[in-house]
């Protein structure tokens, strides 16, 4: 009984998923839900948790009403659907070229996201600070970035038919360096107006969000962590080493190149909207693994809810640490992700 697997679907895919990752995976769901619903509540204008169930039906004040469903809602899914992205990138990555410190920020992908998102900004921002271009092709500018740093990265760091470790971290952060030399002079040549915007967004901010936004983000997000549930067995595959993965049949480069696509395509739609978010990917992931395991069937949907209320939390104490000021919600991050990149750079150094 304790092996009972149940089956889940999702349209024409489906998979099978043990009773311990079923019920793990619904406890974090159901602490994901609390969590947003606490985090609608908490502002200059405190809600009661009753009160925001309320309004998200419909049934609040007009006030409540305005206040969950307008202002804070689209924030708190962004906040949701960035840090799941970010944490799922971070998954495939850390997967695929089996190392503990791959992420989408510490190897450069969330950096050339952030270049060709400001030069997008730079570009089709007029003087009264508003898009001159639709939105929608904001993360294309973001995929565009960080599709041509992945794959810059990875081929760097491959020496004698082998990926190390600390030689993708150099290359990486090396990579990263330059991205965010080319982000800032493209902010100071381009319009003042731009890039006092861009300055903030870089730090990573779900401020200012609105619905249009989250209908463009969420089926970028779901489409892709579709077509990740289907790789999730190669990746699997992928995560015991090139031979026996031949041997067992898979097509090892081309199943290499989708999931590196879909990992890039995941962090540059989330630095799209959020901005430069940083170490998500990272962390979320690892501590999924503590909590679950290395099966990435199950692996994907932890790291993502975990990545999400990583964003959510952080989101909440720059709300209420400052008020009435605002602290955008990649400083809580790095500040808890920094020392701990520098511990499993300790910890991998053998």
């Amino acid at each position: 009984m304790s092996n009972k697997q149940f089956p889940i679907r999702l349209g024409k895919v489906s998979f099978l998923i043990d009773k311990k990752s079923f019920y793990i995976i619904s406890l974090l769901t159901f602490l994901a839900i609390v969590l947003m619903i606490v985090s609608l509540g908490i502002g200059q204008l405190f809600i009661s948790p009753v009160d925001v169930i309320r309004a998200v039906i419909g049934q609040g004040t007009e006030m409540q009403n305005l206040v969950v469903n307008s202002f804070r809602m689209p924030r708190i899914l962004l906040s949701m659907l960035a840090g799941a992205a970010l944490a799922m990138s971070g998954a495939i990555l850390q997967g695929l070229i089996r190392n503990p410190l791959a992420s989408p920020d510490i190897i450069g992908i969330t950096g050339g996201a952030a270049l060709t998102t400001v030069i997008f900004l730079a570009i089709y921002t007029d003087r009264s600070n508003t898009l001159t271009m639709s939105i929608q092709w904001l993360p294309l500018a973001s995929f565009i970035g960080a599709v041509v740093i992945g794959f810059l990265v990875y081929f760097l760091a491959w020496k004698n038919g082998r990926i190390t470790p600390f030689r993708l971290v150099l290359i990486g952060v090396g990579v990263a360096a330059a991205a965010d030399a080319l982000t800032s002079l493209v902010m100071i040549l381009g319009p003042i107006h731009s890039a006092a915007k861009a300055t903030i967004w870089l730090t990573g901010s779900v401020n200012g969000t609105n619905w249009n936004e989250i209908a463009t983000i969420a089926p970028w997000v779901f489409g892709i962590t579709f077509i990740l549930f289907i790789y999730a067995r190669r990746l699997n595959m992928q995560e015991l080493g090139e031979d026996l993965a031949k041997n067992a049949g898979q097509l090892v480069q081309r199943d290499r190149f989708m999931l590196l696509l879909l990992s890039t395509s995941l962090a540059g739609g989330a630095v799209a909207f959020a901005g430069g978010i940083g170490f998500v990917g990272l962390m979320a992931p690892h501590i999924a693994r503590k909590i679950i395991g290395s099966a990435f069937g199950a692996l994907i949907p932890v790291s993502a809810l975990v990545g999400g209320m990583i964003v959510v939390l952080a989101d909440i104490l720059g709300r209420m640490l400052f008020m009435p000021l605002e602290v955008p919600v990649g400083v809580f991050t790095s500040l808890i992700g920094a020392p701990y990149f520098i511990y499993l750079l300790f910890k991998s150094h053998k």
